[in-house]
């Protein structure tokens, strides 16, 4: 039995799988692809890393809404957003802005604040400022940061109390904060929005430093690693929005966006057609 490509779910393609390539050629690209989303980096991740700024009511952002109408494709999440101990809600309301009027549905942050309700109560005030621009925010565990885990993720989000917070499935963050495919069932589903896919070799980086070269230059194709991908997908909720995040290192833009996704589709295949046996 096959699975037809209109039979699995929408994809969507983070913005760091070909970060060079700027949002209007991007958007293009994720559309002769066959993407049905995009996430957009219009923030630094983290200090000297690229970002582009699509300003509210200017050309470039007319652009951007002209050719999404015109491809069908849809911006999921903003990124990317680090609530460490100098963070202050108010100061991403331009960036919201931008979201709202792209039609994004979340923005996508981590946390690296070491006071821990402090923490709580800036994403809780970020939930209720995104809340006014119509947009969730998404918590993304990464291994070197304070909310390491998946399990400090979903702390967080329960204790900030806010109904459009939700937490970010990583497959690489999940298994290397130490966290099965497992423990996902064992979290309120309603929490879970977004997941995004990936695959990594068998060893675990030792140093933080590795760690982080790891997220940031060494992820594989889905289904070229270790990784748990098939039970990553059976413990998500029917309902979670799925994208792919795997850099790209020296290949041309669409070449690597194109066999990001179908090697993605044929992992979800293959767990369709498990599911149907």
């Amino acid at each position: 039995m096959q699975l037809s490509s209109a039979s699995l779910p929408p994809l969507g393609i983070a913005h760091f799988t070909t970060i060079d390539v700027a949002p209007l050629d991007f958007v293009a690209l994720a559309a002769k692809v066959g993407y049905a989303t995009v996430g957009l980096r219009l923030h630094p991740a983290f200090p000297g890393a690229p970002f582009y700024e699509i300003r509210p009511g200017s050309a470039l952002m007319g652009s951007m809404r002209a050719l999404l109408a015109n491809t069908g494709l849809s911006v999921h999440d903003i990124e990317f957003v680090v609530i460490d101990d100098s963070f202050s809600p108010v100061s991403l309301a331009p960036i919201l802005e931008s979201a709202a009027e792209l039609g994004a549905q979340r923005l996508s942050v981590c946390g690296d604040d070491p006071e821990h309700g402090r923490l709580v109560a800036n994403f809780a005030g970020l939930c209720e400022l995104a809340a006014g621009f119509g947009l969730g925010v998404d918590l993304e565990n990464m291994p070197w940061r304070q909310v390491a885990t998946i399990q400090d993720a979903a702390r967080v989000v329960l204790e900030a109390e806010h109904a459009n917070g939700g937490v970010l499935v990583d497959a690489l963050h999940l298994t290397r904060g130490g966290a099965t495919p497992a423990e996902l069932r064992e979290m309120p589903p309603h929490l879970i929005r977004s997941a995004q896919l990936c695959d990594a070799g068998a060893d675990r980086p030792v140093s933080v430093e590795a760690i982080i070269q790891e997220a940031r230059g060494g992820r594989l194709l889905p289904g070229q690693g270790v990784l748990p991908l098939q039970n990553l997908l059976a413990g998500l909720p029917a309902d979670v929005t799925l994208s792919v995040e795997v850099p790209n290192h020296g290949v041309p833009a669409l070449e690597h966006a194109q066999a990001v996704f179908d090697a993605a589709m044929a992992v979800i295949a293959a767990r369709d057609l498990a599911g149907s046996a």
